[in-house]
């Protein structure tokens, strides 16, 4: 692994032009040289200084980011987490509260970025997303010895191209201890992310790993082998402490029978599980904020007031008490802690405390990008419609010999894309042909009397999916629980759930809403055999989108959200806090 590291070089070199004291002036030269390097090394980041990208400057509210945020690239340009995905069918500084200096440098696109979790196979058509970024919340190091004052060259910042005439000083500090139980915490991970980097590197010599449950295998999965290690190394690894704070509905409570039912399955699941979950808030990886915005909304949120503020009122103080109580908060500026919520109004409720909206991980049923959601940081979180519990009995559907129905859609006329659809292919429309038993079916009500909402995607080969107010969708995992083939119709700004893992082009279809016109010519091109794969892929990749009635189950819904939780951890090194 080779190293390497962000800072400019301490001193600047210095050329004499006389021979005159050339002993004396060495001399103070090596002194010199060797107070700054002493003051500017830290034994504590230079092992693991590699593993870590700075982040690209981020969309979120201003913020007093509490965090040193250092480059260090990954083995071989390999990296641990890609963006969103983009394939297609059609081929086509300052200072925080703290008083923590904040450093930015962004890492130059381009190379050979095929690591971990990178678009495999993504198509050379897809609009190019930026590399992925890393973070290292590290604060400053304390000098181990008092230096003179030196003035330093004028600093030309990576993001804004803008000098800053600044004297910086090594101030002298005594030395302090460290968080022990926090470098063990770290050192964990770092093993972790060297068996993962290990497996990214050998997955075609070696066979596939021992595992008693299921062993991931094949095209829907950008890299079957790094993922199985990563996810076993979860297993091993990962401990998430739930806050206690806050009293029901609003906290450790969320809906389990609706639209939002992933919001709250997800916090009953977190508050019962003893595998991963853990009472000791240090030897936690991830600390997970148990806020439901579904209940929030129904409980503080004065209907037809248009008035989101009380809100995020809710969310400031809940974050303002943690933080005030607890010392991990500060200490990573909420790098390591997630919300969750799959409420359309997520991402705003999120924005209430500036280091919630961009540092921490936020698990957004409403993941679209170009409203801030940021993939190598937040999480995708999937849409699931529950009626009941019995949802077992949901799932499965016909061979495509037995799906006489082309395409099929049925909702609301709102969103962006929705109007489009049913412009074209709704009744009364152009491109809609009633006559064609094969056809794209697309109504905002089915007929009273005939076939079912389910019996219908029972019967298409390919489901759309299109958004609605938002860019989710429960059509998807409808689509996946059915078996039939999804049809994401957007733009590219939802950022489709465990993309990190998941090869969705191998299994799903993306279509622009400018080629809506041509979905019966997109969709009628996929051949027989290609759609019959395209189905039993569907089928293997359902079980990473189940919600059980009962405990949660390996490879399940509730454990992809924690994986990707767990991936974005990994992206993240916090050096041990010096402790007064």
């Amino acid at each position: 692994m080779r190293a390497t590291t962000s800072a400019a070089p301490c001193l600047p070199c210095l050329h004499g032009r006389h021979g005159h004291g050339r002993a004396s002036a060495a001399c103070l030269l090596a002194l010199v040289t060797f107070l700054v390097v002493a003051a500017c090394w830290d034994p504590r980041t230079q092992q693991a200084s590699s593993w870590f990208l700075s982040s690209s400057p981020s969309s979120a509210p201003s913020s007093s980011f509490s965090s040193s945020l250092t480059n260090a690239g990954g083995v071989g340009g390999e990296h641990l987490l890609p963006t969103a995905s983009s394939y297609y069918s059609d081929g086509g500084g300052g200072r925080n509260s703290t008083s923590k200096e904040v450093h930015e440098e962004v890492r130059g696109q381009g190379g050979d970025h095929d690591g971990f979790l990178s678009f495999v196979n993504n198509s050379s058509s897809g609009y190019g997303a930026p590399p992925p970024h890393q973070i290292s919340v590290t604060p400053p190091p304390p000098a181990p010895a008092p230096a003179p004052a030196a003035q330093l060259a004028p600093a030309v910042s990576p993001v804004t191209g803008i000098s800053d005439e600044v004297v910086q000083t090594t101030p002298q500090v005594q030395r302090r201890s460290r968080d022990v139980k926090l470098e063990r915490l770290e050192f964990g991970l770092a093993k972790a992310r060297s068996a993962i980097m290990e497996a990214i590197r050998s997955k075609d010599k070696r066979s596939p790993l021992a595992d008693k449950d299921y062993v991931p295998m094949g095209p829907v999965y950008r890299n079957a082998y790094a993922f199985h290690r990563s996810y076993l190394e979860m297993e091993k690894q990962l401990k998430v402490y739930v806050y206690e704070e806050g009293e029901p509905p609003v906290f450790h409570d969320g809906p389990c029978r609706s639209i939002y039912s992933t919001e709250g399955r997800f916090i009953h699941a977190m508050e019962m599980d003893s595998r991963l979950r853990t009472r000791d808030p240090a030897r936690a990886h991830v600390f997970f904020l148990p806020f439901s915005v579904v209940k929030m909304v129904k409980t503080v949120y004065e209907p037809g007031s248009h008035d989101m503020a009380p809100l995020k009122r809710t969310v400031a103080d809940y974050i303002r008490v943690l933080s005030s109580k607890y010392p991990f908060w500060n200490r990573s500026a909420g790098a390591d802690h997630f919300m969750l919520s799959c409420h359309d109004w997520g991402p705003y409720v999120s924005s209430a405390n500036a280091q919630l909206f961009g540092n921490s991980i936020r698990v957004l049923c409403n993941a679209n990008t170009s409203e801030g959601f940021n993939p190598t940081k937040d999480v995708s979180l999937p849409e699931i419609n529950l009626r009941s519990d019995a949802v077992e009995r949901q799932v499965g559907g016909p061979s495509a010999s037995r799906r006489p129905i082309l395409a099929f859609f049925a909702g609301g006329n709102h969103g962006p894309v929705r109007p489009a659809l049913l412009a074209h292919w709704g009744p009364g429309s152009r491109g809609r042909d009633d006559d064609d038993p094969n056809g794209v079916r697309v109504s905002e009500y089915l007929p009273r009397g005939g076939a079912s909402y389910t019996d219908m995607m029972r019967h298409s080969r390919f489901c759309l999916c299109p958004g609605g107010y938002e860019v989710a969708s429960p059509r998807l995992a409808e689509a996946l629980y059915l078996e039939c083939v999804p049809v994401v119709v957007d733009d590219g700004e939802y950022a489709l759930p465990f993309a990190d893992v998941l090869n969705w082009d191998a299994f799903a279809v993306r279509v622009r809403v400018a080629d809506v016109p041509r979905l019966k010519e997109i969709l009628s091109a996929v051949s027989p055999r290609q759609y019959i794969r395209m189905q039993r892929r569907v089928r293997m990749v359902r079980r990473h989108f189940m919600v059980h009635g009962g405990p949660p189950r390996r490879y399940d819904a509730f454990h992809m959200i924690l994986h990707s939780v767990w991936l974005r951890r990994l992206n993240v090194r916090i050096a041990a806090d010096a402790q007064g």
